[in-house]
């Protein structure tokens, strides 16, 4: 039986690229095309979906804003030109008045753009900031469609009680579009999801979640776009780190209520848009993708954050080091995965202090995967510094690691590969990488990973390619073996540092959560080990700061969420002969 026709609202994640306006023009088109042939009367695109997310230091020249303002416009015409000017399509985009660029939304239908949001009462355009919450006297616009009346916010707004949220929850709305360019973190998208159910439990009405999906430099966006019901019930929930089209059915009200109320100080735009007809419309069943592990999801965003940046940034391939230990063979997994076999060149430079199973295991990793292996040994190259510069102790050690580095720059001068960085959080953190060294590369994919997720993570990927009768990429032996650096001869991590676990548990407090020395001894770790550690992480800011950029998986990432100053004379615990 054809049930009388709702409303229906697509969410389009999409993947845009920063500063590529017809590009992004062009897939918005694209995707809005789909969408009315799955008879979508609203498509909404996420924020600034436009002119792509972060914009950054692009905001502040008004030549980049005047030329989001224009291409808005030229892409109206151009859903007009594709047969969808009888959508309602509500896109994110950067605009600019006197007091300076502006995170906006607009509502674009016939060809035209009927709708912009600000804080502002502008005569001929209305743009939301996503920084500054309404406030009195700001602009409130509600469209109504099919006799439902929409709200638009963007990103940050529904993470404030009050404000605009409340404020539509006054006037009336039936649903809320709330346009997103939410970073993936660990935990987040639940995080998400629990905040658009209060806000909608608060206001009494449904919250349409869009998010961008993909990678832009160190940040990854992992969509998973929602609608969640007034009653906080899961309408609909998009899979993480693909593009994907949304349709959810929203039921015309039983009962249309009056005029939205007036809301003290502000005022209200209503639109009203004819409805749309559907010849044979059926009711769409509802699309909701299962929550993944925690492995599985920063393994999405780690492979999306290396894909996107190898392919937004003209490379082909990449090239690492594989050195037969887990960080390596990790990096060159998820390089795999995000490129193919064909993308991944690897390069074995032993020098005398390495081990046979580290050469083997190399070989076993490459014989797994398919991937472009060689061998280049580093002992002569060594030898010629050590001789020349009489070299001995840590200053031999790190030559060897230097001399890795200048084969890889080598390597990409030559072949144009992108080098892979294979440092991981754990060891940036206590600054066991040695610059121009182990250090050298434009991409570092774990650098925000811990070393005991990175066990996880192998164990997780070996495990999912058995699940599905492939080969497990990474040998056992790289997994299970204690790691080291192979600088000298018996060299291993426990030298000099505890257990990671026990390691990570004192980075996770001071490193994510700013607590101190008395805080982390009190939670049960031994004083002299926590004052070590904490020595190493402020002693390595320097280093940390010329380490390449990688894909952000935590809430602080080195470099993009935490940021110490260099020079730094404060400590807040005692000196190892004190404790």
């Amino acid at each position: 039986m054809v049930a009388v026709q709702a409303l229906r609202l697509a969410l389009a994640q999409i993947n845009s690229v920063v500063g590529d306006l017809a590009g992004n023009s062009a897939a918005i088109v694209e995707w809005t095309v789909r969408a009315a042939h799955d008879g979508a009367n609203v498509v909404v695109f996420p924020e600034m979906a436009l002119t792509g997310y972060p914009v950054e230091d692009l905001a502040l020249r008004p030549s980049f804003a005047a030329a989001s303002a224009r291409a808005l416009t030229e892409l109206a015409s151009a859903l007009d030109a594709a047969g969808c000017g009888d959508r309602i399509v509500v896109v994110g985009y950067l605009d600019r008045d006197a007091e300076g660029s502006r995170n906006s939304a607009a509502v674009i239908v016939d060809g035209q753009v009927g709708t912009r949001y600000d804080k502002h009462s502008l005569p001929t355009y209305r743009v939301f900031d996503e920084a500054r919450y309404f406030a009195p006297g700001s602009r409130l616009s509600i469209v109504e469609v099919n006799e439902l009346r929409l709200g638009v916010v963007v990103c940050e707004d529904i993470w404030q009680s009050g404000g605009s949220v409340a404020a539509y929850g006054v006037a009336g709305v039936d649903m809320l579009l709330c346009l997103n360019a939410s970073p993936f973190e660990q935990g987040k998208d639940e995080v998400r999801r629990s905040i658009a159910r209060h806000r909608a439990t608060e206001i009494g009405a449904p919250i349409a979640y869009v998010n961008v999906v993909g990678g832009q430099d160190e940040l990854v966006f992992d969509g998973a776009s929602f609608v969640v019901g007034a009653d906080g019930s899961m309408w609909g929930r998009s899979p993480q780190f693909v593009e994907h089209l949304l349709i959810v059915d929203v039921d015309v009200p039983a009962d249309p209520h009056p005029d939205a109320a007036e809301v003290p100080g502000w005022t209200i735009d209503r639109l009203s848009l004819p409805d749309v007809a559907v010849t044979g419309w059926q009711r769409a069943e509802p699309f909701l993708t299962e929550v993944a592990s925690t492995e599985e999801q920063v393994w999405g965003a780690l492979v999306t954050g290396l894909r996107d940046y190898v392919h937004k940034n003209g490379f082909r391939s990449v090239a690492l080091g594989l050195s037969g230990g887990i960080d390596s063979a990790v990096v060159a997994a998820i390089a795999v995965d995000a490129l193919g076999s064909d993308g991944v060149h690897a390069v074995s430079m032993p020098s005398p202090y390495s081990s046979s199973h580290s050469r083997t295991d190399a070989e076993d990793f490459a014989s797994r995967t398919g991937i472009h292996f060689r061998v280049e040994p580093i002992a002569n190259m060594v030898a010629c510094y050590v001789d020349q510069l009489h070299l001995t102790g840590l200053a031999e050690e790190n030559i060897q690691a230097r001399c890795r580095g200048m084969v890889l720059m080598a390597l990409s001068n030559s072949f144009g590969h992108l080098v892979l960085a294979t440092g991981n959080k754990s060891e940036l953190a206590v600054g066991y990488s040695t610059i121009y060294g182990d250090a050298v590369g434009g991409f570092a994919p774990i650098k925000d990973v811990p070393k005991s997720l990175v066990w996880e993570l192998a164990r997780w990927r070996n495990k999912s390619a058995a699940d599905r009768g492939d080969i497990p990429p990474i040998p056992e032996s790289s997994i299970d073996k204690p790691p080291s650096a192979e600088l000298r001869p018996g060299q291993l991590d426990t030298d000099s540092l505890p257990d990671y676990d026990e390691l990570d548990a004192i980075l996770f407090r001071y490193v994510d959560h700013d607590q101190g020395f008395d805080d982390i001894v009190a939670a049960g770790f031994d004083a002299a080990v926590v004052a070590d550690i904490l020595r190493k992480v402020d002693a390595s800011e320097y280093k940390r700061r010329q380490y390449p950029i990688g894909t952000k998986v935590t809430s602080r990432a080195f470099g993009r969420d935490r940021r110490m100053p260099i020079t730094n004379g404060w400590r807040d615990y005692a000196t190892l002969d004190e404790v």
